[in-house]
């Protein structure tokens, strides 16, 4: 038996530095400053152009980014677009036209949803002021369009709300205008507008001072019941703040075809599964982030230890996959780290290479099967033990189609699938795993929208 230790270390930051910050280009009497934030839950990555030229290195923003403070020159007209990155190429969905005044600093958010047609460009302005030595000043803008309107707190750490007034009430788009306070630990926490209800606490966070924050309340996309989590930047980088109750997410793939019906067990004491079966893909388990030793015991027989205390680490805000593969004899278990943020203009398609019984393999993505003449999607994918290759997240527009897979560079079908009608806003999961006998065609073990 061969026993796969995992260990997995993930930040929680999301960082995106622009070429010209706030520290070494500091707004005054001849420029303004421009910070940009992709804060629509559902649409793809994004490209900022300025004047039709992609500005600086902002090509493929990720939601939840915030790009650093670009110095702008007076006296200029800039055209900014936003490009949404899609199976149809790189499309415009945003602009505006930008005449910067002196000593201001503008904020433009895409903001609002692109399935409900709300998608917008919100722009703030603040102009340049001296901050007392020791302070920071922050602004605080509610751009969760589906979560409702708050009651902001920003106080000292496990101070009591019940007496407490929030520093502002924020309806979808509002924005606090500048708070200033000493630089220092505090907690943020928000309940719905008159409730003591805390829909949102970021336990003790350190607020630095001299700095200038832009604090976004955005879609909680990770996992835990909170239905914001916060982004932060001080014009040189951006960080999100999950609520400080965010679990881990976790579930399970029985890839293994000569393994019997398994129970996973954490720490020897928590069982997460009962009975998962060869082929079988759980449901997503909550559990504190923390380090755990997992065991695969037979279900049948807890006594019989197919894997012993293999080692994993789980991030709060992450959701995984844990795969058991390979054979009974030579057993792994990869842990993968899942990203199922959906988007409004295409399906994803994730596939694994789970099927150690066989070499490299091609994937072909096709209307009708016929692949004679076409080359493959993603080619020369191989097993790989410890840490399955696969091919990423693939947009795919929406439509009817069949996957074929093939030994690489051939054209030989291994597997294929019947028509699958692929949508937006979905996610399409799947595994290729070895077959019930050595000998025998593997198998294609699907999962979340399929």
């Amino acid at each position: 038996m061969k026993i796969i230790k995992i260990t997995f270390s993930l930040f929680v930051f999301v960082l995106l530095n622009g070429c010209s910050s706030s520290d070494e280009d500091p707004v005054n009497d001849e420029t303004a400053e421009l910070r940009v934030v992709h804060a629509s839950p559902d649409a793809p990555t994004v490209n900022v152009l300025a004047n039709g030229e992609v500005l600086d290195f902002l090509v493929g923003v990720n939601y939840q980014q915030a790009s650093g403070n670009f110095t702008l020159e007076t006296g200029t007209s800039y055209d900014f677009a936003i490009q949404a990155n899609t199976t149809a190429g790189s499309i415009e969905v945003l602009s505006i036209n930008l005449s910067p005044e002196a000593a201001v600093s503008y904020d433009v958010i895409a903001v609002g949803s692109v399935a409900d047609e709300t998608l917008e460009l919100l722009t703030l302005s603040t102009l340049d002021e001296d901050l007392t030595e020791g302070n920071v000043r922050a602004r605080v803008v509610h751009v969760a369009e589906d979560a409702p309107t708050v009651d902001v707190y920003i106080t000292t750490v496990d101070a009591d709300l019940t007496s407490a007034q929030p520093i502002v009430t924020l309806g979808y788009k509002d924005n606090s205008g500048t708070i200033e306070v000493e630089g220092g630990e505090y907690q943020i926490r928000m309940t719905p507008a008159g409730s003591a209800s805390i829909a949102f606490d970021s336990g003790p966070v350190t607020l630095a001072a001299d700095s200038e924050l832009l604090i976004l309340a955005t879609s909680n996309v990770s996992t835990g019941d909170s239905p914001v989590s916060l982004v932060v930047s001080d014009g040189n980088a951006s960080s999100i703040i999950l609520d400080k109750n965010t679990p881990a997410s976790i579930r399970v793939v029985h890839g293994v075809a000569d393994a019997p019906a398994v129970d996973i067990i954490a720490n020897n004491s928590l069982e997460l599964f009962d009975n998962a079966s060869y082929t079988s893909v759980t449901d997503y388990a909550d559990v504190a982030a923390s380090d755990y030793l997992i065991d695969v015991v037979a279900a049948a027989d807890n006594s019989v230890v197919v894997i012993d205390d293999a080692a994993i680490t789980l991030e709060a805000g992450q959701r995984y996959t844990a795969i058991a593969n390979n054979e009974l004899a030579n057993i792994d278990l990869d842990l993968i780290v899942d990203t199922p943020r959906r988007f409004a203009t295409d399906a994803q398609i994730r596939l694994f290479h789970a099927a150690s019984n066989f070499a490299d393999v091609d994937i072909y993505i096709t209307e009708d099967g016929n692949i004679a003449d076409v080359e493959p999607n993603s080619t020369d994918i191989p097993y790989q033990a410890g840490e399955l290759a696969e091919t990423g997240y693939v947009l795919v527009s929406e439509g009817d189609y069949k996957v074929s897979i093939t030994p690489a560079n051939t054209k030989t079908v291994l597997i294929e699938t019947g028509i699958l009608s692929f949508q937006v806003n979905q996610i399409y999961t799947a595994f290729v795993v070895n077959g019930e006998t050595t000998d025998a065609a593997p198998n294609l073990i699907v999962a979340d929208d399929f």
